[in-house]
């Protein structure tokens, strides 16, 4: 069975299935695996030197390769759940949706919703503050949980799939610029960028294809390029130009605001649940999209 096959059909179960709690509140969730190798790492080798943190994300990448290379032994199912897991498509639009829920029953509880999907301070979060990050963190997760996991599982199979999930587990615990992680987490942080690199951009032009707003490529490609992040601004601001809408600009981190450039500066910014389910009917769209190319592309594989 070709990667492609095994990738549409994980891609399937994913969509169906999500994160069941039946199953995770009786085992630990892969993240959170990956998520205590990192932290082991970070116990063991933390001297705050880029040298150590090399040393660290080679020990990563070489565990999940490891680990991907023994599971894909076991055949193709175990292959294919094993990505439906590492995949993010249901649980995605769960949370983006449990934001347009919570803001329609109070601002309060908008600003709760959108605390279990970013990094940023919420408590004094204006309506469309909120909806602004959810449909920032709906953009950014669909090329960092659903397309660039499958992206690699293309590449590379299991192997693939699980050392991108290491990588970007790392890059979400350690890749910060702070004291204790700005050079330890250096090389988890750069290669977490360079593995986004191509997916990032795979997401914006799918958005764009999916929304007709292709023909403003250029205007995409210009605030990607003002964005932050070098691969964050990609689907960012392909989902404002394909909502109409301005997303990121100034935001609060740790009790500090940051002038932040705006995406889609002329966009509309009054804006509350209706564009938050709007993002993610589209995600839905992309999605269903990239599933329907992945299985031509295994029954193209098959006819050659």
């Amino acid at each position: 069975m070709t990667h492609a096959l095994m990738l549409g059909l994980a891609m399937l179960v994913d969509a169906a299935m999500g994160e069941p709690p039946w199953l995770w509140s009786r085992l630990p969730h892969p993240a959170v695996l990956l998520g205590r190798a990192v932290a082991w790492l970070d116990r063991r080798l933390n001297n705050r030197t880029r040298g150590r943190g090399v040393v660290a994300g080679l020990c990563l990448v070489a565990g999940a390769g490891v680990l991907g290379t023994l599971l894909a032994q076991l055949g193709p199912v175990i292959e294919i759940l094993a990505a439906a897991v590492l995949l993010a498509q249901k649980s995605l639009v769960d949370h983006v949706r449990a934001v347009a829920t919570g803001l329609r029953e109070g601002l309060p509880q908008g600003r709760h919703a959108v605390a279990m999907i970013v990094s940023r301070d919420t408590a004094d979060m204006t309506e469309p503050a909120v909806a602004r990050s959810a449909i920032e963190s709906a953009a950014e997760n669909m090329s960092d949980g659903v397309v660039a996991p499958a992206f690699w599982f293309l590449l590379g199979g299991l192997p693939g799939i699980l050392i991108y999930k290491a990588v970007n587990t790392a890059d979400s615990m350690i890749g910060y610029r702070t004291p204790r992680y700005e050079n330890f987490g250096w090389a988890a942080a750069r290669l977490d960028d360079l593995l986004n690199l191509v997916p990032a951009r795979i997401t914006a032009l799918l958005i764009a294809l999916t929304t007709g707003t292709i023909a403003r490529w250029q205007e995409i490609a210009a605030d990607a390029r003002r964005h932050k992040s070098p691969n964050a601004g990609w689907p960012e601001a392909a989902m404002a130009r394909a909502l109409d809408i301005a997303l990121a600009g100034p935001r609060s981190y740790d009790g500090q605001m940051r002038d932040l450039a705006w995406v889609n500066g002329p966009g509309r910014r009054e804006i509350g649940p209706a564009q938050i389910d709007a993002a993610a009917d589209l995600l839905w769209r992309v999605w269903a999209v990239a599933t329907v190319a992945t299985l031509a592309l295994a029954g193209l594989g098959w006819l050659c």
